[in-house]
């Protein structure tokens, strides 16, 4: 979509429908002002929160999603679209909240392991996970054992998430899943393990749940985990 067409589009002027699919654009797009926009005019019309999360942002993102793993967005692009989102969620986080309504797919806990200071992955991960519903605690790098039992403790997840760029720090993934196991966690709660060096021969070989190749497939990845587990 061009620039001046983008400009002619006046977003209250469209119907329910024309307008979701256009918000789905616009989040494409990176469209932030857009993006809020279009979320405070179905909410003014009298939409649910938690309709609108699901059908404009969440839907919007999962396209998103589907090309930056097809090689059709790279990410800056993914990351122009997270920070849209932003701007929707900004709107609907304090109404949902104050319903006490559910909105997230599910509690996502995810950190960069010992030893390891790398982020960039491990952050475009988290914001795929946002753009899939997932409510996300982001630990940083460099996290401990003792910071990943405290995350568990504190924010109960429904998934675990370690990222490592270096191979001398893969194997940190292995201590953690290991005092998982000896405190009875690991059975309750799947591991998603990913980053660069990574491959599924070894996640199976420190027993994690699931190997996440990339952002896109960390995200689809953790909604089926999630579809299993309800």
């Amino acid at each position: 979509m061009s620039d001046q067409d983008q400009d002619d589009i006046i977003l209250k002027d469209l119907d329910d429908n024309e307008l979701v699919q256009q918000m789905q654009d616009d989040l494409y797009d990176g469209m932030f002002e857009e993006v809020s926009e279009g979320t405070q005019i179905l909410l003014d019309r009298g939409w649910d929160a938690n309709m609108v999360l699901n059908d404009a942002l969440v839907e919007g993102m999962r396209i998103v999603g589907i090309d930056f793993r097809d090689g059709i967005l790279f990410v800056p692009e993914v990351l122009q679209s997270a920070n849209a989102m932003k701007g929707g969620m900004g709107l609907l986080r304090p109404i949902l909240a104050a319903s006490g309504t559910k909105s997230s797919t599910g509690k996502y806990v995810i950190g960069t392991v010992k030893g390891d200071i790398h982020d960039i992955g491990k952050n475009l991960v988290a914001m795929m996970l946002e753009g899939a519903g997932f409510e996300v605690i982001n630990l940083g790098i460099n996290t401990s054992v003792d910071e990943f039992l405290e995350a568990i403790d504190t924010h109960e997840p429904d998934i675990i998430g370690m990222s490592a760029l270096l191979t001398t720090t893969m194997p940190y993934m292995g201590v953690v899943i290991e005092e998982l196991e000896k405190r009875n966690i690991l059975k309750e709660l799947p591991v998603m393990v990913g980053g660069a060096p990574l491959n599924q021969e070894f996640a199976d070989a420190i027993n994690a749940h699931t190997y996440g190749r990339d952002a896109a497939m960390s995200a689809e990845l953790a909604k089926v985990i999630m579809g299993k587990n309800r």
